[in-house]
């Protein structure tokens, strides 16, 4: 899997695995691992562990609010960023189950009003698996330029309606399922068409047929205006200052259904359990989300094969970044283990953490299990 960094601070992370080293981990304690990897890279959040149907390891660092010292704990809600993508394409394949969508049918079968030069040529697929070729909704490429100038998309309080118009609807930029392109505005789109279908807007569609039927309460959608308990603060590193700084000023529902949720460890394993489980979506269609396409990005996830002391597992990896807010969902298929790590500071490499972790507690000796 190549590794894309459009926005990294700024846009919801999307970025490949990172290669470990290549030294068998066999023998390695796992809880000493991660207690060890967090103390020297400044991680703060919580880390969860689930294996064969039990939580093995959960633990929480840092701290949820530095000026006033609230601790983080397994309670802890967290923006959780792109996760919210996966979310989103699970919304999608049910209408897919439902025959109410085709994934091979185009934008403007579904949004009629869409005004994009897209909307004839660009299809659901292709929006889902982020080959749209649509021009990319994030204009801003590094903290410097957002800190001078601002960021558009999100620091002004556009509606989605808005969102679609202005951001999601430019011109096409790539021959439509030619070239990855991980684009926010795909899944703006996607959110409208799931609002056109269902008759209601994005957030009572997701409360309504995931959040509710799991019990995820302490889920939902971010506004701005909303004074959400037990939300973490986030922050980032700021290179000029050489110092954790308070995230920049934004309308977290600006990302939508691309980024604009929070949750907690303990909601992202239910959804996690839910899904793959098949509670949520048919076997055969997780098997169509779970495809590899280019990138090896599927529907809302990476899917892809990694190695543990030389043996093969297959992977499927949600990743989420804003700023300080950080995120992972983690799954070996073949194994039946999750790892989820929900971060509120920028300062720590997750896509490493999270495969060392995955790899640790995977290849946990028999006589400890």
């Amino acid at each position: 899997m190549k590794m894309s960094l459009r926005v990294l601070l700024l846009s919801v992370l999307f970025l490949s695995p990172v290669a470990i080293a290549q030294a068998p981990v066999s023998t390695l304690d796992p809880e000493a691992f991660v207690a060890d990897y967090a103390a020297k890279h400044d991680f703060n959040g919580t880390v969860l562990v689930k294996r064969r149907g039990e939580v093995v390891y959960s633990h929480s660092f840092g701290e949820a609010n530095i000026a006033l010292g609230v601790p983080n704990t397994r309670q802890t809600r967290y923006r959780i960023a792109s996760i919210t993508k996966l979310f989103t394409a699970t919304l999608v394949m049910q209408l897919y189950e439902e025959e109410k969508l085709d994934p091979g049918r185009t934008i403007a079968t579904y949004l009629p009003d869409y005004a994009g030069p897209a909307a004839q040529r660009v299809t659901v697929h292709q929006l889902l698996n982020h080959t749209s070729g649509i021009d990319n909704m994030d204009k801003v490429t590094s903290a410097e330029q957002a800190i001078t100038e601002g960021i558009p998309a999100y620091q002004h309080p556009w509606t989605s309606d808005q969102l679609l118009s202005r951001f999601s609807s430019g011109p096409l930029v790539h021959e439509p399922g030619k070239v990855f392109d991980y684009n926010n505005g795909d899944y703006v789109i996607l959110g409208k068409i799931v609002e056109r279908l269902r008759g209601k807007p994005f957030d009572e569609v997701l409360d309504e047929r995931i959040l509710k039927p799991l019990g995820m309460a302490d889920s939902g959608m971010l506004r701005q205006s909303d004074i959400v308990k037990g939300l973490a603060s986030t922050y980032f590193m700021r290179d000029d200052l050489k110092r954790l700084a308070n995230d920049l000023p934004v309308y977290p529902e600006n990302w939508y259904a691309a980024g604009g949720m929070y949750s907690t460890v303990d909601d992202v394993l239910r959804f996690s359990d839910a899904l793959f489980a098949g509670r949520l979506l048919k076997q055969a269609t997780l098997a169509k989300m779970f495809a590899p396409g280019l990138d090896d990005y599927g529907y809302g996830v990476w899917s892809y094969t990694t190695k543990v002391d030389g043996k093969p597992y297959r992977v499927v990896k949600r990743p989420g970044q804003i700023m300080g807010a950080q995120a992972q969902l983690y799954r070996f298929l073949d194994a039946d283990l999750t790892v989820v790590i929900l971060s509120n500071t920028g300062t720590t490499d997750l896509d490493e953490f999270v495969a060392a972790i995955g790899k640790r507690y995977v290849a946990v000796p028999a006589a400890r299990r």
